[in-house]
């Protein structure tokens, strides 16, 4: 009986391993494009955050430095002009988020659609977001002109009414910086929405409709509920936005009158840069990353468990 020999056919053959050098290659040559941008993020984010959580702890002169412990927060904490401050930076952020989520949410339902013109005015909605904030809140200043002159008085006069002081008031200062921020934040708000909806399935407005669901209906059951992680996002977004808000409150009042408008990043600046209070100004800094940070945990949280129920 003469053996048979068979032979392997190509198919079943096993694959060599890739050698060593041809499995690190594509792994080092990524991280050789992001070491660049890791470099400048390592030398003008995270090593000034050490140091500035390393300066809360001291008492910093321009030639002594005293460590001091906890001392600095102790005076954040019970300083009137912190307390103040910490309250208006809350107040801007809630009503500026709570005003451009509705306000980019009516926007984005408007201009929702396949129209060709739509383009066109989705694109001037949107310049407020790319115009620089300082430019932004110049203009604003003008039109914010507490005499009769004034932009928005004058407005105000075409309807009969009594000139506004805004800016220069201590009952409408804060107000009136919402009301920017409103404005400059909405068309972002508006452009996230209009993704959200492109996501929505169709299918259930048809439906919906041949049940005779009405148009308030259709929102509430199937618009809002789809949006949902769309609003989860946007409300982190715009409440942090709101919580680190300087340029405007500068450019516009600069806190004033009276320290009516205020914030946390507008006293930091002042106690850093103005009076020379570092380790004050680098608790503040730390307690202001500590609030954006348990907001921002806070709203994952609540997040996932409406996610998981």
């Amino acid at each position: 009986m003469t053996p048979t020999l068979t032979r392997a056919r190509p198919d079943t053959a096993v694959p060599h391993p890739r050698p060593r050098r041809a499995r690190w290659r594509g792994p080092l040559i990524a991280w050789a494009f992001l070491t660049p941008a890791l470099l400048l993020f390592l030398y003008f984010k995270f090593i000034p955050m050490f140091t500035g959580l390393t300066m809360s702890f001291q008492e910093i002169r321009y030639i002594d430095t005293r460590w001091v412990g906890l001392d600095n927060y102790r005076t954040i904490l019970t300083d009137d002009a912190f307390a103040s401050a910490i309250w208006h930076s809350l107040v801007l952020a809630l009503g500026t988020t709570a005003g451009s989520l509705v306000l980019g949410l009516v926007f984005a339902l408007l201009i929702e659609g396949p129209a060709r013109y739509l383009w066109f005015v989705r694109t001037a909605a949107f310049l407020p977001v790319v115009t620089t904030m300082a430019a932004v809140a110049e203009v604003w200043r003008i039109m914010y002109h507490p005499g009769d002159t004034g932009m928005l008085n004058s407005i105000l006069g075409w309807v009969a009414l009594e000139p506004q002081p805004f800016l220069a008031s201590e009952d409408s200062s804060l107000l009136s910086i919402m009301g920017m921020s409103i404005w400059r934040g909405t068309p972002y708000d508006m452009m996230i929405f209009l993704a959200g909806l492109v996501g929505v399935d169709r299918t259930l407005y048809e439906a919906a409709a041949v049940d005779g669901a009405s148009t308030w209906r259709r929102l509430r059951h199937i618009t809002l509920p789809a949006l949902r992680p769309v609003f989860w996002i946007l409300f982190t977004l715009a409440a942090i936005r709101g919580l680190r808000v300087f340029v405007e409150v500068y450019v516009l009042t600069n806190g004033g009158p009276n320290g009516s408008s205020e914030v946390l990043m507008t006293l930091i600046y002042k106690l850093g840069f103005q009076t020379g209070e570092l380790g004050i100004a680098s608790a503040g800094g730390i307690v202001l990353f500590a609030a954006t940070l348990l907001l921002t945990v806070m709203v994952q949280l609540m997040r996932r468990r409406q996610t998981t129920s």
